[in-house]
């Protein structure tokens, strides 16, 4: 009986141990970041069960065989109906800013369409003035709307263009809305999926959450886009969740949530199709390709139009394509750079490329939230501080609410405005969209809005940072330790 319990007993260490080694293995294989790779490592090695099963879960980019499958299939239809687009050859720019020509070039080689110029373009800084225009275009739709978004929650402004969404479905408008299962769990528990497909709106829940399927599909993979798609001609994306601030998240200590978005009308209304429809193929198996653009309706031509580039990541995207865009956008700046972000957990590249370019002169501005609705994020972001301190980066603490503006502005004329926190999860993890926009008119509104926030912001003094509590400097370094998780 001992020798039974005994070959047991080592039947059991040799499986834990091979247990550990199969999943070191799966580490190192997959290509990542030495900091990631580390980072699991540790975690497996210290809590080994514990680090496992983590991994397990958290480790790798899985979006589960079915969706997987339909990514995969979709592309081969999604390239022609591309290729058949840059047919008209009109609608695509030929010619950019010196500042902005590498990432054009990027983006055109990488997803295989060019900028695309004639575009109307507004940004809308408030959510009020942002609800009440997308309630006064969905009223005048005439043949779809389709809708993506992480967050939406009832209440305010948001129940008013719900019930003109509705609306529009009685009236015959096509109506489709993807949710994030995870972003919109209070709106799948109300009432209002219900209402809504019974007006006639296509409600889909995306990368539904569920225990049974924990070990199938990565969960904290998420449908982070913010897309709204208007009879193929208007388009809204930027920061905003389909939330109105005032009753959103009120007990969280951090102000009202202070966002950006942009509203287009012009081609580029087809290239955010394109990504729409993509997503909803992966979710749903359906295939429904945008029409073309009408080339014959482009009244905002160079002269007055803007040219706007679409960069969307995510599985089944260009792997990386967003981080790419962000450090090219950086090394192309020469003389100012200004970024706002919630979430600042910079990769390694990310954070020598912003350094880099303060110590070779350009005066670069970060501008984050001094109260954050994420207590991991806010210390691990400030782990960074010193080093951008020290390279000589001027940082700004925004006081008047969280900002979750996401916005780049490369020497006033190269802007970049979306989804994209700069953090691992949006760099790497969820599917995000951002704008490019070459012009220097739509530079200054986007720099008018920046210096909003930077006069309403406290800057930090790199001498008084120096000078902090030891034990927020140990606090900083333990999350600073899973930033690369994060």
């Amino acid at each position: 009986m001992t020798t039974f319990y005994t070959v047991i007993n080592w039947l059991l260490v040799f499986g834990y141990w091979l247990l550990i080694a199969g999943v070191t293995l799966r580490v190192l294989m997959k290509r990542r970041a030495v900091p990631s790779a580390m980072a699991w490592l540790l975690v497996i090695y210290i809590l080994p069960l514990v680090g496992i099963i983590t991994y397990l879960l958290f480790g790798e980019l899985n979006l589960g065989k079915r969706r997987a499958e339909r990514a995969k299939a979709m592309w081969p239809s999604t390239e022609r109906w591309m290729q058949d687009l840059k047919q008209c050859k009109r609608i695509f720019a030929t010619e950019n800013s010196e500042v902005a020509r590498s990432l054009f070039k990027l983006c055109e080689h990488r997803q295989g369409m060019g900028g695309l110029k004639g575009n109307q373009l507004q940004l809308l800084t408030g959510t009020e003035d942002t609800l009440k225009a997308l309630i006064k275009d969905i009223g005048l739709a005439q043949n779809n709307i389709e809708m993506v978004f992480y967050i939406w929650q009832a209440g305010g402004l948001v129940d008013q263009l719900a019930e003109a969404l509705m609306a529009a479905a009685r009236r015959g408008v096509s109506c489709r809305i993807m949710l994030d299962s995870a972003g919109s769990v209070a709106f799948f528990r109300s009432p209002y999926p219900a209402m809504m497909r019974n007006a006639g709106v296509e409600v889909v829940e995306t990368l539904h959450v569920s225990l049974l399927r924990v070990f199938l599909r990565r969960m904290d993979l998420r449908q982070h886009r913010k897309m709204v798609l208007i009879d193929n001609y208007i388009s809204y994306t930027g920061s905003m969740n389909m939330v109105d601030p005032r009753y959103f998240k009120q007990d969280a200590g951090v102000g009202q949530w202070i966002d950006l978005m942009a509203r287009m009308e012009g081609p580029v209304t087809t290239a955010m199709g394109i990504i729409y429809s993509c997503d909803w193929e992966i979710e749903t198996g359906k295939r429904v390709l945008p029409p073309p653009p009408d080339v014959n309706i482009m009244p905002f031509e160079q002269a007055t139009g803007h040219t706007i580039q679409v960069i969307a990541s995510g599985p089944g995207f260009p792997e990386g394509m967003i981080h790419q865009a962000l450090l090219t956008s950086i090394y192309s700046s020469r003389q100012q750079l200004i970024m706002t972000t919630p979430y600042l957990v910079p990769s390694d590249d990310l954070l020598h490329a912003i350094c880099t370019a303060a110590q070779r002169g350009v005066d670069v501005h970060i501008v984050v939230p001094r109260y954050n609705d994420s207590m991991l994020v806010g210390w691990a972001s400030r782990a960074f501080f010193a080093e951008l301190l020290e390279a000589g980066v001027n940082i700004h603490q925004f006081e008047g609410g969280l900002l979750h503006t996401k916005s780049v502005l490369v020497d006033g004329q190269l802007s970049l405005v979306g989804t994209v926190n700069l953090d691992m999860r949006s760099l790497w993890l969820n599917f995000e969209i951002t704008l490019v926009i070459d012009d220097d008119d739509f530079g200054s509104d986007l720099a008018r809005v920046q210096e909003d926030y930077i006069a309403r912001s406290r800057l930090i003094d790199p001498q008084v940072w120096a000078k902090r509590p030891y034990w927020q400097r140990i606090v900083e370094r333990l999350f600073y330790f899973f930033s690369p998780l994060l």
